[in-house]
Order: structure tokens, then C-alpha cells, then sequence
């Protein structure tokens, strides 16, 4: 079976806009940083609608993002959804949604979906 490997592009903590963080992100983070989850929502977040809070951006990437060694800060607690990114549910049911992450993903880019999508259980295991 083909693996996935990230090839630490950085173009999924690239954009004007991040994933949304959940209550147990923001805890976990804040822990991390050994700050309260008040300074850490205050210095490194953003409220973008009533309920979607995300993280800053700097350079127009991820504030946590380490643009010289191409890693993230944060990577042991990292959001929910950027651990799974890019091997999000969708991109094995939908050709066109890995179409366009594929376009962006260096690792993806050793993949056709087909080859992809045969691989669909293991990587989705941890999401059960």
C-alpha cells in the first residue's frame, strides 16, 4: 500500500483563514503554552462569526506556523482538524474535493484518487 507522506510544504497553514478551533483545542493549546485560555485566545486568535474562532495569521500563514524550519509550533497539540488534514473524510469520497486539495498538497501529488482511495480505511481509522 502507497503511504502518505507530508513533504512539509507548509501550503496547509498557508491562507487568510485557519481551521476552526474547538473548546478542547483552545484548552490543549493554552496548556501547551502554559498560559490561560483567556491570554491564549487574546494573543493568538481571532473571532471570525458568533461561534468560529480561529487562529491568527502572520505572512499569510498559521501564527504557530515556522515559516524557516517549515514545522508547526504547536505540533504536539496542534487543532484536531489540522491533524488530520489532509486526509479529511471527504477527499476519499469525492474526486473533485481531492482534485483540489491534491493541487496544494506536495504529498498528494504522488497520489491519483483511485490509488488514494484504496487506502481509505487505514487512514481513517482514528476517526472512529
Amino acid at each position: 500500500m502507497k503511504v502518505f507522506r507530508c513533504k512539509r510544504c507548509g501550503n496547509c497553514c498557508r491562507g487568510e483563514s485557519t481551521v476552526s478551533l474547538s473548546p478542547k483545542d483552545i484548552l490543549a493549546i493554552s496548556k501547551f503554552l502554559n498560559i490561560p485560555e483567556e491570554e491564549f485566545l487574546e494573543k493568538f486568535t481571532v473571532k471570525k462569526y458568533p461561534n468560529r474562532i480561529e487562529m491568527k495569521t502572520k505572512n499569510g500563514f498559521c501564527v504557530f506556523f515556522d515559516e524557516k524550519k517549515k514545522e508547526c509550533k504547536i505540533h504536539p497539540v496542534k487543532p484536531e482538524m489540522c491533524k488530520k488534514w489532509p486526509l479529511i473524510p471527504a477527499i476519499f469520497e469525492d474526486v473533485d474535493t481531492f482534485k483540489v486539495i491534491s493541487q496544494v498538497c506536495e504529498g498528494l501529488k504522488d497520489f491519483t484518487w483511485k490509488e488514494l482511495k484504496k487506502s481509505r480505511d487505514f487512514y481513517l481509522r482514528d476517526l472512529k
